[in-house]
């Protein structure tokens, strides 16, 4: 480290905005977004703002926010509920804390416009969109630094996935990845090229 002129630090850090050695199901690595979320309406003069002026600040600002840590870990649920809570109380009194009553129920609110919402994501489903895209990416990247981890580490089953992880230890984030994989199978469909990974006997 001296020659490099750096400075020695200790796990859990927080690196390009990405905690380091922290644990992967842990509140504390989301503290940071749910800050920046009230700082965000903190500053905001809501009271100047119409009901669509503060859903364009939702669905642009509030929503983007925790989406570079939704790509990597699993959205805990107490996380949820609070986020849910700043965009819920932003959209109907214009605050970030407040105690009364909702005309219509949040879970209304996040359904497409054409159900009759006002499509606000849900975080939950963007949460797992988000991790199924590494499944995604395994069989396209396997001979990429990180593809050649994960399979040394938990090895592969066929060319589409890994093993399933059943070691408790040290693997909760790629476990918590592979648990959706029959979920984002089922929503998967394969186009015959080459032909050269369509396995008709052994892809399941």
């Amino acid at each position: 480290m001296d020659i490099l002129d750096g400075e020695t630090g200790q796990l859990p850090a927080t690196y390009l905005g990405m905690p380091l050695g922290a644990k992967s199901k842990s509140k504390e690595i989301w503290n940071g977004v749910v800050e920046r979320c009230e700082k965000r309406l903190s500053r905001w003069k809501s009271q100047y703002l119409s009901r669509g002026g503060r859903l364009v600040l939702i669905n642009s600002v509030l929503d983007a926010l925790p989406t570079y840590l939704m790509s990597v870990f699993p959205l805990p649920a107490k996380v949820e509920e609070r986020i849910d809570a700043l965009r819920r109380n932003f959209w109907w009194h214009g605050e970030k804390e407040y105690k009364g009553f909702h005309l219509v129920k949040w879970k209304i609110l996040l359904l497409s416009k054409k159900q009759g919402g006002l499509a606000i994501k849900n975080l939950r489903k963007q949460n797992i969109s988000l991790l199924m895209k590494w499944l995604w990416r395994f069989p396209l990247e396997g001979q990429s630094l990180w593809g050649r981890v994960i399979q040394a580490k938990y090895g592969k089953e066929g060319p589409w996935k890994t093993k399933e992880v059943t070691s408790t230890y040290g693997t909760s984030l790629w476990r918590s990845i592979r648990n959706l994989w029959h979920d984002f199978y089922a929503k998967t469909e394969c186009n015959v090229n080459h032909g050269r990974k369509i396995r008709f006997r052994e892809d399941n």
